[in-house]
């Protein structure tokens, strides 16, 4: 299978929109938008306007057949996303084409369950929920209901799945079935604010925005497994995949017009991406975000010290170092507690702004000035009782979705990593590199800290990204004189604050492995 083009291909086996506001017309647009190429695979077509679907008829299986055909001798797809299907043997005639097309490469498969248009019109029946239960859902990578198409699937009546709970239980229930991923969109449930529930293999949990208020939202379900499905070719992971999908349905919501005299349609644009107000929060519970934590005095950081020990904190005080954490992963309750306390004490007197990493407990007890947490702690630590004691917070992030949880904690500085491959620590992700860098710092309204890999050069390129602070733990522990390798680094930091800034790229790449291999990484 040919698999170097430069744009991931990803085919739409879906229904035609006459009026262009939904279905295949929805998808090439929400394709354009994040750039892949769009295929179209019609399998159904309807005669509708912006007032109301009018006609809806299946085409031959026969038909659909060869349009597949014709693609895969030619386009096969990194990911197909499913929308209207037509008929129960158009839906078994897409499953065994895709277990074909997975017998060469991998292949992944977002189905969007439409039930019922945006005008009400039913384009579903029982038959046709029946197979795809049994032929599409079990193949499934993502799947992405809204709460009523979740009902529906599920064979209940939509006021079974109206409360955040309800829909909790009704991912659940649907992952049952055999879909990799589900994600219940919140489009159609009301309030100030959007959540989706996507329940991922890298993560659970509420995805929110403020709801777009607009009567032109045609197509919003489209856009949206589309996007999704785009990002799966390009190789992000179903949880990163739901965030970006979540940021371009947004900004096409507020940029949809109207066309005739009913509902105008979304319209997906390129550059959705870099807007800070679209990056949503992920949470658990009711609370969309919290109230945020104390800023930094020293917003700039620059070279942030990275030592595992009271004796390195106060040898790079002592050397000039103003933002240090201090990193201890073992230890007796009574070593680690004593220094926490040395380093707390010595920060103070030179009024250095220092870190605890992971111990939080004994962050709040010694009065640190702040406390570094990974994202398995946020799940432990009390942070009501650090952001009501008035520590800092710094909060490790790796991709999308990481970011999207720490930004729902509203910290006073986020770490973005591995910005280079290190040895000090064995992780999953893959380095994000000086582009996905410039990314983050254009996109977070907080300070930014580049970490993991930094050398001179390295340092100096993160300032141009935009880095606030540039952690370094083996170029300053591992030097035969730290506080000369500390002098060497602060100065390459301050020499690069006057050099050209490196522009941020429209869309990170991806960090962690998912469904598809991105091109990248398929030389």
């Amino acid at each position: 299978m040919n698999r170097s083009s430069k744009r991931p291909i990803v085919w739409s086996i879906a229904g035609s929109d006459s009026g262009a506001g939904a279905g295949l017309q929805a998808d090439l647009k929400a394709f354009e938008a994040i750039d892949v190429h769009g295929c179209t695979v019609v399998a159904a077509i309807t005669a509708q306007n912006s007032m109301a679907v009018q006609r809806a008829d299946a085409v031959a299986t026969d038909l659909l057949d060869a349009q597949l055909a014709a693609l895969a001798s030619d386009m096969p797809p990194a990911t197909i996303k499913t929308g209207m299907l037509g008929s129960a043997s158009n839906v078994r005639c897409v499953a065994e084409w895709l277990d074909r097309l997975r017998r060469d490469a991998p292949v992944a498969l977002v189905v969007d369950p439409v039930w019922r248009a945006t005008t009400g019109a039913d384009l579903s029946s029982q038959a046709l929920r029946e197979v795809l239960l049994r032929e599409l859902l079990p193949r499934a990578t993502v799947i992405t209901p809204n709460r009523a198409e979740a009902a529906w699937l599920l064979g209940c009546a939509a006021s079974d799945v109206a409360t955040p709970e309800a829909v909790e239980k009704a991912a659940a229930a649907l992952r049952e079935l055999g879909p990799q991923a589900v994600i219940i969109t919140g489009g159609d449930a009301g309030g100030s604010h959007s959540s989706d529930w996507m329940s991922t293999p890298e993560a659970s949990g509420w995805l929110s925005l403020p709801r777009v208020d607009t009567p032109h939202h045609h197509g919003s379900g489209c856009a949206y497994a589309a996007t999704l499905a785009a990002a799966l070719a390009l190789g992000f992971c179903s949880a990163d995949a739901a965030v970006i999908a979540k940021m371009s349905t947004t900004h096409a919501l507020r940029e949809g017009r109207a066309a005739g005299r009913g509902a105008g349609a979304v319209r997906p644009l390129r550059g959705f991406a870099l807007c800070p107000e679209l990056l949503p929060v992920l949470h658990r519970g009711e609370d969309v975000g919290t109230k945020e934590f104390a800023p930094l005095a020293t917003p700039r950081l620059g070279l942030y010290a990275i030592v595992d020990s009271a004796d390195g904190v106060e040898i790079l005080l002592a050397a000039g170092a103003r933002t240090v954490q201090l990193r201890i992963k073992d230890g007796t309750a009574q070593h680690l507690s004593s220094e926490v306390w040395r380093s707390v004490r010595a920060a103070r007197e030179v009024d250095a702004q220092l870190f605890i990493n992971d111990h939080w407990r004994l962050a709040l007890e010694h009065g640190a000035y702040g406390v570094h947490l990974g994202q398995e702690d946020i799940e432990t630590a009390d942070i009501d009782a650090l952001r009501d004691a008035g520590l800092r917070l710094g909060v490790s992030t790796h991709s999308y979705w990481e970011v999207c949880r720490a930004h729902a904690l509203n910290p006073s500085y986020v770490a973005c990593g591995p910005i280079h491959a290190t040895p000090t620590k064995q992780m999953p992700w893959w380095p994000q590199g000086a582009d996905n860098l410039a990314y983050w710092c254009a996109v977070l309204r907080r300070p930014v800290v580049a970490i993991a890999g930094m050398d001179r050069l390295r340092s100096q390129e993160a300032v141009r990204c935009g880095a606030a602070g540039v952690a370094v733990l083996r170029g300053i522990a591992q030097a035969a004189d730290p506080a000369q390798a500390l002098h060497q680094l602060q100065a390459a930091i301050n020499e690069a604050a006057w050099a050209e800034p490196l522009s941020a790229p429209v869309l990170p790449r991806s960090t962690c492995a998912g469904p598809v291999p991105p091109l990248w990484r398929q030389g």
